[in-house]
């Protein structure tokens, strides 16, 4: 397998993963979490989203987040923008890179931004050239790449028509979404091969979630087909409110140890990276769902992980 030597892990949690938490966490405790994230060798994390808070009420604090959060001079900074007024609020508090999102589904869009696919086109069109004037990168979310929870499974094509558009716009690089956890690596093999016969492996970004648990075997045929740069989310945490039963994202932890111990270099501490899912975790009061938080537990125990007692 020829692998690249290293790759760009985005930390989405405090966005993708919070938003679908029915705990609400403090504004404090988010500010504290995404400052320990800033402190692990992440170059990227994306804080918060600025959709209406009816909508997405766990992220309502947005503003007072980004105000407040310790920047690190070489971390990209980023927040989901849905529409010019959500660019506005963004711009006052100064994010790095606008997020703008949409789906490769006509069903899901519709349930996820309440407009056809093709009225959300000038939405996002007028965001994206705003925000590049004023000198920021913007990143597009496509959601639902391999298949939707309403129509079922998702042609490559369907996929292709969204980027084309998105990227005639301007954005910078396109994240794919397995939204609903689905894929597996000869799906994903079958829409990159579409594609990246029309662009470069680098303007793509992959995020998975882990339904099915076939996301690091989807990441895994990813890298053998040139992608390096992949979205996930502290402890596994995430979801989609718009397609149920679909799970977290990949775990970020969980991520790093595959592509660690496959030689690939993150420049991602492990150890600070545990601590600050052990902290989210705590302000949840649940368990997080990833296999490296349930082996660092029983460490925090006083066990051996490979002697448990159980």
């Amino acid at each position: 397998m020829q692998l690249p030597e290293k790759v760009v892990v985005k930390e989405v949690g405090p966005r993708d993963g919070l938003q679908n938490e029915t705990q609400l966490i403090d504004t404090q405790n988010k500010i504290e979490w995404i400052n320990m994230l800033s402190k692990t060798g992440l170059s990227y994390i994306e804080v918060t989203s600025f959709v209406h808070p009816k909508w997405i009420p766990q992220l309502a604090d947005a503003a007072d987040v980004l105000r407040s959060i310790k920047r690190e001079h070489d971390i990209t900074y980023a927040a989901l923008v849905p529409n010019m007024r959500g660019l506005e609020r963004a711009l006052e508090v100064n994010i790095d890179e606008a997020s703008v999102f949409m789906s490769a589904s006509e069903s899901h869009n519709q349930s996820n931004i309440n407009k056809t696919i093709e009225d959300t086109y000038p939405v996002l069109q007028e965001v994206i050239e705003e925000a590049l004037k004023e000198n920021m990168t913007v990143r597009g979310y496509v959601s639902t790449v391999i298949a939707c929870p309403i129509e079922g499974d998702i042609q490559p094509k369907k996929v292709l028509e969204v980027v084309d558009r998105l990227f005639s716009f301007g954005v910078t690089e396109i994240s794919l979404g397995d939204t609903i956890g689905v894929g597996t690596p000869n799906e994903v093999e079958a829409l990159l091969d579409v594609l990246l016969a029309k662009y470069e492996a680098e303007q793509f970004a992959m995020h998975f979630h882990d339904t099915r648990g076939t996301a690091l075997a989807n990441v895994v045929k990813s890298l053998e087909m040139g992608i390096t740069k992949f979205d996930s989310s502290l402890g596994g945490l995430g979801g989609c409110p718009y397609a149920k039963g679909a799970s977290g994202n990949v775990a970020t932890e969980d991520l790093l140890y595959m592509f660690h111990r496959m030689g690939i270099q993150t420049g991602i501490d492990m150890d600070k990276l545990l601590q600050a899912a052990l902290f989210i975790e705590r302000q949840l009061g649940e368990p997080v769902k990833s296999k490296q938080m349930d082996i660092y537990r029983l460490g925090k125990e006083g066990e051996h992980p490979c002697h448990s007692s159980r």
